[in-house]
């Protein structure tokens, strides 16, 4: 019951962040622009300044519907859910991106339903005509139904949103969102939170002040820096060994999900992370600090790009204390931990890119078990999936491609977001507290394959092995 619950979950806030993860580098863009040509930035300049609101106010959330659309019926529906979203866009004096998210997906799950009304019914020759008019009649109807109906609901969601934001900021109640959004991260909804619930609003705020606070709520990689250099100093065993690895990714890469299983490992420890965040966003509300757009990832380096003039020193404060305090509170709890060293490898974390694999010899990781006997089939193509099929399942395919390669398999491993596996895929690789999530979303008859540690190379290895071993 547990585990279906949290695969919905998963589920729903994939499907809100995979709208905004592909577009993340027109935000980027966005924000970099505004921060140089704003009346407030680095290089004011009233002209190009003209191109910041149209940008806000119709490319990205149409950015948005035409990938939700595109998510729920190719691109037939990306055109129907961007065709959809330009009513409530006109109709509506705030910028809608919780419009193009609504009516992006909709708009494409409508005319989804028209063509199967339609299919088989049509006469040969006759198939463009209908698919063009069926997607112009509804398209029609629904920009004005956006217009005259659904802007109005929109524009009082989003109002309603936009004054508990206010009432969050003006009663210094804005850290404690911190206490949700960390157990939230340690569970992969991490992008979910970000993307699907904080940037929308962020963007609104960014829109009127050239910042937001919220950009920093989720995205703050202090808060998990400070986890892995406390175990670097003060863990034990290979977690220990294998800290100052992740300590690098998480800096410069900014990919969190390296260190979350290191909070696994005595997840007392999680309130490092927690308290790190809730003192890093007081520092930035009591300095007005905040971001132009998305820190995505959440490196070192995209929050120094990402910081609007003036607030460079705020923002890098606020990193350092998030990494200052975690550490101190990740340090405590692990100074007092009485456990055996070997009993802190079963986390499963040996970057062995990093330190020499303590395995003995002959000894072989076992990859975590599925709950299907693997199937006898060729394998072509191999998915390696996490969240938004981004960050750390890019890591994860590059190793296991490099594992599979060492054993002589030369095939295709692509990294996914398990919320949209292409059909054609012959094995499925996901990190296990994603495993029903990617289940319910895998091809009928594709095997899951649960990992713990997706950087760990024994564990990888012994994956690849399983993968060979279905082909033979």
């Amino acid at each position: 019951m547990a585990n279906g619950f949290k695969a919905k979950v998963q589920k729903m806030g994939g499907f809100l962040s995979g709208m905004v993860m592909p577009n993340i580098g027109a935000l980027i863009a966005w924000g970099i622009f505004t921060s140089l040509f704003l009346k407030t930035g680095y290089f004011p300049n009233a002209k190009l300044a003209e191109v910041i609101e149209p940008t806000l106010k119709f490319l990205i959330p149409l950015l948005f519907a035409y990938t939700g659309g595109h998510t729920v019926y190719g691109r037939r529906g990306a055109v129907a859910g961007t065709v959809a979203t330009i009513g409530v866009i006109v109709g509506s004096d705030v910028t809608m991106m919780i419009g193009g998210m609504v009516m992006g997906p909709l708009g494409a799950w409508i005319i989804k339903q028209v063509d199967k009304i339609f299919d088989g019914h049509i006469k040969p020759g006759l198939e463009m005509l209908v698919d063009n008019f069926s997607l112009g009649i509804v398209g029609a109807i629904m920009m004005i139904l956006g217009y005259m109906i659904v802007t109005p609901i929109f524009s009082a969601i989003t109002g309603v949103l936009t004054v508990a934001v206010d009432f969050l900021v003006s009663h210094s109640l804005i850290p404690l969102t911190e206490i949700f959004v960390v157990p939230g991260q340690v569970l992969f909804l991490n992008n979910a939170i970000n993307h699907g619930i904080f940037t929308p609003l962020a963007i609104e705020q960014a829109a009127e002040t050239g910042k937001s606070i919220l950009y920093l709520i989720e995205a703050n990689g202090g808060m998990w820096a400070g986890l892995v250099l406390a175990f670097c100093v003060f863990g034990k065993g290979m977690a220990k060994k294998s800290a100052p690895g992740a300590a690098i990714i998480q800096i410069i890469g900014g990919i969190g999900e390296v260190s979350f299983p290191y909070a696994l490992i005595k997840p007392i420890t999680l309130l490092g992370p927690m308290l790190g965040g809730i003192a890093a966003v007081f520092w930035l509300q009591i300095m007005d600090g905040g971001a132009v757009a998305a820190v995505s990832p959440g490196s070192l380096i995209m929050l120094i790009v990402m910081s609007p003039k003036g607030k460079l020193f705020v923002n890098l404060m606020a990193y350092l204390i998030a990494t200052v305090v975690s550490f101190a509170v990740t340090a405590f709890f692990l100074m007092r931990d009485k456990t055996p060293e070997d009993e802190q490898e079963v986390a499963g974390i040996d970057m062995s890119q990093f330190v020499e694999s303590h395995s003995a010899p002959g000894e072989e990781k076992k990859a975590a078990a599925t709950d299907t006997t693997l199937p006898k089939k060729e394998v072509k193509k191999v998915a390696f999936a996490c969240d938004a099929g981004m960050g750390s399942s890019a890591m994860g395919a590059s190793m296991l491609k490099t594992q599979l390669n060492k054993i002589g398999m030369f095939i295709d491993v692509s990294h996914v977001s398990i919320h949209q596996i292409p059909a054609d895929i012959d094995v499925i690789v996901t990190n296990e507290n994603l495993y029903e999530a990617a289940k319910n979303s895998a091809p009928a008859g594709v095997p899951v394959i649960a990992i713990e540690n997706f950087l760990d190379a024994a564990e990888q290895a012994a994956i690849a092995k399983k993968i060979k071993d279905m082909s033979e």
